[in-house]
């Protein structure tokens, strides 16, 4: 998959005006402009996310100049507001967040629990055993994002990365009808990305700034993040290099939710867990550390009965509580309270 100005339909060529041009970056040579272009940055964002070691790697320049590049892109941005300022006041970055964007997940108890939705700038992560809902929840979520702030949406689109071939069209078309909407003009505002490989998933993601800005993407969904990494690295041998690639990975979505202030929802696989069995869980979520340390929000998934319960095990600033929540014709939804 590759999209390029001249294969894909999504991709609109930016001028020079463009608010993130290289051309606006200071005391950088033309030639070392042109080579970054030729490298495939097309702007000052993608300098920011992909890093000095890489932006070296590939345009063949040393690592001071490389990092010099890298830290002229960052100020540039702090200077725009979307990044933070290397120095902040804690009053300042407090009324900011008060102002963050959140994406209502279709049900009211479940935002409760992520303090009014999935949050932008910022990655989200669900596991759980299949049928627990993750992907139901990715369905529904593309179709929240789409509504009017009023709503719990943003009004943007979604881009979906399927490497579990899960993705259904017809799904969001169910989904919409239930909640009033028209499903083609929802389904016109998803972008679907199937990843084949993990080298396909991590080039998928490298590209995936210049959908995200011409299609105004607001959620960019992984269902599911590791899913491919688990396939192809088998042993102990290839643990090492596995967790390295996995390493890249999340941190490279993190930059892209900071530098573009889109929400992330990842879905992650469960293992078996034998040494807290005994205290009612007998799962924890697959990636070791790297997905527990990168991850904003973790939520756990499991069935009960015909609902479903989502606990909130690693938050900055939520306590751990779990709430009840069901799937339907709607997608996520409360439990309808028996009247008594």
């Amino acid at each position: 998959m590759n999209f390029s100005p001249d294969s894909s339909p999504f991709f609109n060529t930016k001028s020079n005006k463009s608010p993130f041009s290289l051309d606006l970056l200071p005391n950088l040579p033309d030639d070392t402009i042109r080579l970054l272009k030729e490298s495939g940055f097309l702007s000052i964002k993608d300098l920011v996310i992909e890093g000095p070691i890489e932006i070296s790697a590939r345009v063949g320049i040393n690592i001071d100049d490389s990092i010099f590049i890298y830290n002229q892109s960052i100020t540039f941005l702090e200077d725009l507001g979307i990044m933070e300022k290397r120095f902040t006041p804690a009053t300042t970055l407090y009324h900011k967040r008060k102002k963050i964007g959140r994406i209502s997940t279709g049900s009211k108890n479940f935002d409760k629990l992520l303090g009014g939705g999935i949050e932008t700038n910022a990655i989200t992560e669900v596991y759980g055993e299949f049928g627990t809902g993750k992907t139901q929840l990715c369905h529904t979520a593309c179709v929240m994002v789409q509504l009017d702030h009023s709503d719990g949406g943003l009004e943007g689109g979604a881009l979906y990365i399927d490497t579990e071939n899960t993705f259904r069209p017809e799904r969001i078309d169910a989904i919409s009808r239930a909640r009033a909407l028209n499903p083609t003009k929802v389904l016109d505002n998803i972008v679907v990305a199937k990843a084949y490989s993990s080298s396909h998933q991590e080039l998928i993601l490298s590209e995936s700034s210049k959908i995200i800005e011409s299609q105004d993407i607001k959620l960019m969904i992984f269902d599911s993040a590791i899913s491919l990494y688990r396939s192809e690295f088998l042993g102990l041998s290839t643990l090492s290099i596995r967790q390295q690639r996995l390493n890249k990975l999340v941190h490279t979505i993190m930059r892209i939710a900071q530098t573009h202030q889109i929400a992330v929802l990842l879905t992650n696989q469960v293992q078996s867990s034998p040494e807290s069995g005994f205290a009612g869980n007998a799962f924890k979520a697959a990636g070791g550390n790297i997905f527990a340390h990168s991850s904003t929000y973790r939520i756990f998934l499991r069935k009960a009965d015909r609902n479903r319960i989502a606990r909130i095990v690693d938050s900055p600033n939520h306590p751990e509580s779990e709430i009840l929540f069901t799937i339907g014709e709607s997608g996520i939804s409360d439990p309808i309270k028996n009247k008594t």
